[in-house]
């Protein structure tokens, strides 16, 4: 899963879900470049919101996760896919 920031100072931000803890209801979360996958941000759940419809491309990069650079490579062809998506809406024809 993808995550978006809802508060904080890193309010607007995109993580890639590392982990759920159900107990603390918290997330761990990775950006690959300020929050690594050695030292990630830990966020409680009420301030992020899920991004669970992903591409399958996406899907497949996120089972492959081993270094930083992987998680911004899938940060940044998200991010491609959704403006990618915007331009398309708002000129007038039919998303799928």
């Amino acid at each position: 899963m993808l995550a978006m920031s809802l508060a904080g100072h890193d309010k607007g931000n995109l993580y890639v879900v590392l982990e759920e803890n159900s107990g603390t209801d918290s997330y761990l979360l990775s950006d690959g470049k300020h929050r690594t996958l050695s030292h990630p941000k830990r966020k409680n759940a009420k301030h992020v919101q899920l991004i669970t419809h992903l591409p399958d491309s996406t899907l497949a990069r996120m089972q492959e996760i081993t270094l930083d650079a992987h998680v911004r490579k899938i940060l940044k062809d998200y991010s491609a896919n959704v403006r990618q998506q915007d331009v398309m809406d708002s000129s007038g024809f039919m998303s799928s």
